[in-house]
């Protein structure tokens, strides 16, 4: 019987112990996503390489295998002030904490050390998929009239995988995404100054290490490395200069709000960016645009950024 290609079934939960299976359950732990890609056995294939009287192909050891995932979730809140969204824990299992102000807000920030991980089971028809220990990355992207996103890579442990009676996830926990639009989303600052945008992109920059070793596996976030990108109506150089910013290092703070309604309000904070060479100008409707990088700076350590919801 030929497997349906629209027929996915995506679970995640935080582990309590590394590379130990949280179980997720189809109850409490579905995740509603879009563009789903699997690699399920990602390492290297080493030739034995052996010495013998014929020419011919010879035999490998797979190595070092792992599994890799990717998806996009969309960018909305949980719909009540203090209550993490859904998708909190796929945050967290990319180097992110989540602290929660009981009836106020949810925030999330960098953390250097004590990194989460998830278990993550992936059905395709009742073909189950499962990764454990599994860390990612994240890039936050806010682009006008689209769905802001959440988009996902994460790796995980290899599972062999298995055939099993399919589950129907409970995705109730996932509210409805605003459009990026002028109504919707009504603050964007940038050295506080109100640009007209076009798109913003946060990359968490994780460098995401799979590690073998005897004693020891793992996927490890060894660094982090965080990026903006942003594309912006171009405004007269005496209202901001990316040009002299970029020459004299300087750090200017982004500021950008989505949302209208408690528990649906993201806020993404910045408050130190330095700008990057700007690359040079583009042309949309003829209009120039400045395509801008940044690159958040830590202040005291782990506020490079902070994702609010309230």
């Amino acid at each position: 019987m030929a497997l349906k290609w629209k027929s996915k079934i995506l679970l995640a939960k935080l582990e309590t112990t590394y590379n130990t299976d949280a179980e997720p359950t189809a109850a409490a732990n579905g995740i509603l996503a879009t563009e789903i890609t699997l690699t399920p056995m990602e390492g290297s294939d080493v030739s034995r390489n052996l010495e013998i009287p014929t020419l011919g192909a010879q035999g490998s050891v797979p190595i070092d295998v792992h599994a890799k995932l990717t998806f996009n979730v969309e960018l909305a809140g949980s719909g009540i002030a203090g209550t993490a969204p859904a998708w909190g824990p796929l945050m967290r299992g990319c180097a992110v904490a989540e602290t929660i102000t009981a009836d106020t807000s949810v925030t999330y920030n960098p953390v250097s050390d004590d990194h989460e991980s998830l278990s993550v089971y992936f059905l395709i028809e009742g073909t189950q998929f499962v990764l454990t220990g599994a860390r990612g990355n994240c890039t936050i992207d806010f682009t006008t009239s689209a769905i802001p996103y959440l988009k996902f890579e994460y790796w995980g442990l290899f599972n062999q995988p298995s055939e099993e009676t399919r589950v129907n996830p409970t995705l109730t926990a996932f509210k409805k995404p605003l459009a990026v639009t002028k109504a919707n989303t009504p603050t964007f600052t940038l050295a506080g100054v109100p640009l007209v945008m076009r798109s913003l992109m946060l990359n968490l920059g994780n460098a995401v290490e799979p590690r073998f070793l005897v004693g020891s596996e793992g996927i490890l976030i060894t660094d982090k490395e965080e990026s903006v990108e942003t594309k912006v109506e171009a405004v007269p150089l005496g209202t901001l200069n990316p040009f002299t910013m970029a020459a004299d290092q300087t750090d200017v703070a982004i500021n950008l709000v989505h949302g209208l309604t408690a528990g649906n309000i993201a806020t993404l904070a910045i408050a130190k960016a330095q700008m990057q060479r700007p690359q040079g100008l583009e042309n949309a409707q003829n209009i120039v645009e400045w395509p801008l990088r940044l690159v958040p700076i830590p202040t005291v350590g782990n506020d490079q950024w902070s994702l609010t919801l309230t």
